[in-house]
């Protein structure tokens, strides 16, 4: 039988105070509704129909899954109104599972419970007890049997009573959903046509109401204002972090740490406080992370180190750093940047789009573009690869053993020969021959007679 997936992501989130569509904002590195299409996907979905309405062309262009379709609510109408959008997308038979585009942290093991509970041929409605339901749409029920929804505004004193609410999520039958939602009214406070209503046409046709609950009520929370946003990030990050101590890994402070996208951890692997980690970032065995790193799309090696503020963005090309390699403080490593293993970059030192062999070292104040370093090579401080000519981008190759000195500038491209040396503040524009020392400078001049200039008295 045929899974369709509804995912509502019409509204335009006024609260957000924002020119951005709600669903496109970021809860983790991904939007709200990408979140959403990610879980619906992990189903096997036979059809997944995004609802757009509000800031539609945007968000369109901006999420994407396998067997997406969009159908367009406009204007507004209300959660059955979206709803019967969709419908001309739907299968004839199966099941239609109706989700919402800024309830970004809801489980597949929730839903595949609440498809259980439908079985095809039964009307399934996630529900929760609040301790404060304010706000959300009651569940009725008469000798336990679930009778109806009654929305806040419309509800009785007597209605807001109950604590169990509707969290909007529900699966049934295909044919009778688009039955239901096409007998629809809007006659209600709001002047809307509620979703939540075809329960009330569910048991009037003798179709069961059946319930499911989530793991927590963080599953089932929305985002309709910033302080919401910025609540669910920290539940969705402290999750994150729950999960990878478990597995044992050291977080030096769980409330302090991040993830947009995907960590993978080895064994005995210790992150210190403020580090994020984006894209897809691989730590190996023992590595350690000093506090207030961002690594972005890397892998990491064995035993190495990645002391305090350190960037490491590997943007497309990503980043990799060799075994037992010692990274920092205030490093940057660029996309393209290739370290073997036991390589030192120190501080204030940038590699982009170069690989460094094992044991080279760069440790202070230098910039690595577009070369090739070898083995144990001693890369001076304040030295630099000229890479750029203004057009294009030239290689420099540096040969195993090469030393060299501070404040060199190596003019690309280039090579310098195995076991050179190149003397401290040399512009190197030729190739250089393996062993010798090479020196390209200025002859040293001292004028006796000298007077610096002094400003004149007013």
């Amino acid at each position: 039988m045929a899974l369709d997936i509804v995912i509502m992501a019409a509204g335009k989130g006024t609260r957000m105070k924002s020119a951005k569509p709600k669903v496109l904002h970021a809860l983790a590195g991904r939007s709200l509704v990408q979140h959403v299409i990610d879980t619906a996907s992990s189903l096997g979905a036979d059809r997944i129909v995004t609802i757009t309405g509000h800031g539609a062309d945007e968000v369109e262009a901006a999420i994407g899954a396998p067997g997406l379709h969009f159908a367009r609510q406009m204007p507004q109408l209300g959660t059955g109104h979206a709803l019967q959008q969709a419908v001309p997308h739907l299968h004839d038979e199966g099941t239609t599972l109706v989700l919402y585009g800024d309830v970004p942290l809801i489980e597949a093991r929730t839903l595949r419970t609440l498809l259980a509970a439908s079985g095809g041929d039964k009307l399934a409605v996630l529900t929760i007890d609040l301790a404060d339901p304010t706000g959300y749409g009651r569940m009725v029920r008469e000798n336990g049997q679930v009778i109806g929804i009654v929305e806040q505004k419309d509800a009785t004193p007597e209605q807001r009573q109950i604590r169990e609410i509707n969290t909007g999520v529900m699966a049934g039958p295909t044919k009778l959903m688009k039955r239901w939602v096409s007998q629809l009214k809007n006659n209600n406070a709001q002047g809307e046509y509620y979703l939540t209503d075809v329960v009330a046409l569910a048991v009037a046709d003798g179709v069961p109401v059946v319930t499911a609950q989530p793991g927590s009520d963080t599953e089932i929370l929305g985002v309709n204002s910033p302080s919401q946003l910025a609540d669910l990030e920290r539940r969705y990050q402290r999750r994150r972090a729950e999960a990878l101590m478990e597995a044992g890994v050291r977080l030096a402070d769980p409330a302090r740490f991040d993830v947009r996208g995907a960590l993978v951890c080895g064994a005995e692997v210790e992150i210190d406080v403020n580090c994020i980690f984006e894209g897809h970032v691989e730590l190996a065995e023992g590595v350690r992370i000093g506090a207030n790193c961002c690594i972005r799309n890397a892998v990491i090696g064995a035993n190495a180190v990645i002391h305090p503020y350190t960037h490491i963005d590997g943007e497309k090309l990503g980043v990799k750093v060799g075994a037992g390699s010692l990274i920092g403080p205030f490093a940057r490593l660029r996309p393209g940047a290739e370290l073997g293993e036991e390589v030192h970059i120190g501080n204030f030192v940038e590699v982009k789009n170069s690989t460094l062999a094992k044991g080279a070292k760069a440790n202070h104040l230098a910039y690595l573009g577009d070369a090739t370093v070898g083995e144990r090579v001693n890369y001076g401080a304040g030295s630099i690869t000229a890479n750029y000519d203004g057009a294009n981008k030239h290689r420099t190759v540096i040969g195993n053993d090469v030393h060299v000195g501070s404040n060199c500038v190596l003019v690309a491209p280039v090579t310098l020969g195995d076991g050179g040396t190149i003397g401290g503040g040399s512009t190197i524009a030729k190739d250089t021959p393996p062993g010798q020392l090479t020196v390209a400078r200025a002859k040293q001049v001292s004028l006796a007679n000298w007077k610096r200039p002094v400003k004149a008295k007013k």
